[in-house]
């Protein structure tokens, strides 16, 4: 890749307008690797509630084995109240005129279906959207909901954002994914087969990894036949599994020259028909390392680093 492909230019190429994905969390939702159906804990840089004082045990989930959904009133209406709430703001910073509803947070494929479908098709009422991207893990998604899923994909844009993190196997255990690299080569490969669109998520830092073991990752994800993708840096939050081991000396955080030097490698490694959703990533609650601080700053670095290994931005 010699220039830049972002998500944005994909869609302004294909709507002929400004369109913006609206981030949305679902009350309620949660993941089979936190609720005990994989794994326990969760994956170890993700945040999880069961290590903040102030968790409630008596928080209800949803998992795919629920009967009923006592939520969904709720959901609906956090859906609709989260939705209204942030198009203001994409309207007057970016100028967007179109929008995909974001399901984001937690594995939102993981519910009853008619959770699933009562969700989905309420975000496509919404004014001025024009489809949907569901952020989920390939062990966490069923044929019925990926066949729905392609069958709306007829009439709207329809994203499926699967957290691939990495191909290998031995990172995959010590970061508790709960399934293997096998299975994201067949669910990807099956979505594909169905005409949907993927966004693979790689992280770069993962514990034991080099910079060979990322850059495998990303030849992988490349090969799935992916159409997009996101990049971002491991860095550690409280309430997590890694800030443990950060606390006690046995991680150390992945440097912004180590990071910025693998993506510039990675984003080479493109193909021109794949877009890049994001190259970076940062939270307020962060322990390390200091340089995710400040996101506009490594967009600034990034943006330095790719004019001079020649990748045009433009």
């Amino acid at each position: 890749m010699d220039r830049l492909y972002t998500f944005g230019k994909y869609l302004k190429k294909k709507f002929k307008t400004k369109v913006k994905k609206v981030p949305i969390s679902i009350p309620g939702f949660t993941c089979p690797n936190i609720d005990g159906t994989v794994a326990r804990g969760g994956c170890v840089f993700c945040e999880n509630e069961s290590f903040s004082p102030n968790f409630q045990k008596e928080k209800t989930y949803l998992n795919l084995y629920s009967k009923t959904n006592p939520l969904l009133n709720k959901q609906l209406k956090s859906l609709e109240f989260q939705f209204f709430n942030t198009i203001p703001i994409l309207k007057k910073l970016y100028g967007a005129k179109k929008f995909i509803v974001y399901f984001q947070s937690f594995t939102n494929t993981y519910a009853p279906f008619e959770t699933l479908k009562a969700l989905y098709e309420k975000a496509l009422t919404f004014p001025d959207v024009i489809g949907i991207s569901i952020g989920t893990r390939t062990d966490s998604i069923t044929d019925e909901t990926l066949n729905y899923l392609a069958n709306l994909n007829k009439k709207y844009e329809v994203w499926i954002e699967y957290g691939i993190q990495s191909s290998n196997n031995e990172t995959l255990k010590k970061i508790n994914r709960g399934h293997d690299f096998e299975n994201v080569i067949d669910v990807t490969k099956k979505t594909k087969s169905l005409g949907l669109n993927v966004c693979g998520h790689l992280i770069f830092g993962l514990p034991g990894e080099t910079q060979k073991d990322m850059l495998k990752s990303v030849e992988d994800t490349i090969n799935l036949g992916i159409d997009s993708v996101k990049f971002h840096p491991l860095y550690v939050t409280d309430n997590t599994l890694l800030a443990l081991d950060y606390k006690k000396g046995k991680f150390t955080p992945i440097s912004e020259e180590e990071y910025i030097d693998t993506l510039i490698k990675a984003i080479k490694m493109l193909p021109n028909n794949i877009s890049i959703q994001r190259m970076t990533a940062g939270t307020q609650n962060l322990l390390a390392p200091n340089w995710c601080k400040d996101k506009s700053t490594q967009i600034s670095h990034i943006i330095k680093a790719l004019k001079k290994a020649g990748i045009k931005t433009n």
